[in-house]
């Protein structure tokens, strides 16, 4: 299950939209999924707090003479051989209780709430799926043009290191992340570790990425270059493009 399919779950099941079978699977799910239990828990919250800034809102009086025109002018055919009087007393008392049917009116009011809900679920969880979504990627290759890893950088300014293949540094010896945005600013490190992995780069108050950004990755001395530059050769490096959802 992705994580916009997880999301998307958890508020169906909030929501109570779920069929029997359904609703049982995810309270098993939640009692063995720490992660979908707080999405879930989450989205009662949220609906929580929707129920209760709702404010009743009674139909307007002039609903009631809108309706009872529409019906005065609706008796025609086998129907007029009715008398007026019969009609508006049969009418009257058909809308006289329709008026006064409060659960009538209650479903109708929760089907419509119930619809908002599925609309505003659908927009948090594409809006979800998008922050997601990287909005551009560099693909780091080898001298020999061969992908060894990818970084990820998001439109709220994060980025990630995704390794393609295993690559551990030899003993004594440090992996270290770099960018270059600008040439007068040089290369600055923005992740250190011993053999590659998922990671979130270190990008913490630099300007947000742009397209053709460099990065790269160097063999330096364990705990990182001693110099604030780059000294070892360089393993890996790609310039970042822009995705459908770029920037």
């Amino acid at each position: 299950m992705t994580e916009t399919e997880k999301e998307a779950l958890a508020a169906e099941f909030a929501l109570g939209l779920l069929d029997t079978a359904q609703t049982a699977r995810c309270e098993a799910l939640a009692a063995e999924d720490a992660d979908f239990a707080a999405r879930v828990e989450a989205w009662r919250r949220n609906l929580i707090e929707i129920d209760m800034a709702a404010i009743p809102e009674p139909p307007p009086e002039t609903l009631w003479h809108r309706i009872e025109a529409g019906m005065a002018g609706a008796g025609t055919g086998a129907g007029a051989a009715t008398s007026p009087r019969s009609r508006t007393t049969t009418t009257t008392k058909w809308l006289s209780g329709l008026w006064s049917d409060l659960p009538a009116w209650r479903a109708a009011g929760l089907a419509a709430m119930a619809a908002c809900l599925v609309l505003a679920v659908a927009l948090t969880v594409q809006i979800r799926s998008i922050a997601r979504t990287p909005v551009l990627v560099a693909v780091m290759m080898s001298d020999q043009s061969r992908p060894l890893a990818l970084v990820n950088t998001f439109r709220d300014g994060r980025a990630e290191l995704v390794p393609l293949e295993a690559l551990s540094a030899p003993a004594g010896k440090s992996l270290q992340v770099w960018t270059l945005w600008d040439r007068a600013r040089g290369p600055v490190s923005v992740g250190l570790l011993e053999a590659m992995r998922s990671m979130k780069l270190t990008v913490d108050g630099l300007p947000a990425p742009i397209p053709d950004q460099l990065f790269e990755v160097t063999l330096e001395p364990a705990g990182g270059s001693p110099t604030g530059r780059p000294t070892g050769p360089i393993l890996m490096k790609g310039n970042a493009s822009r995705t459908e959802f770029g920037i």
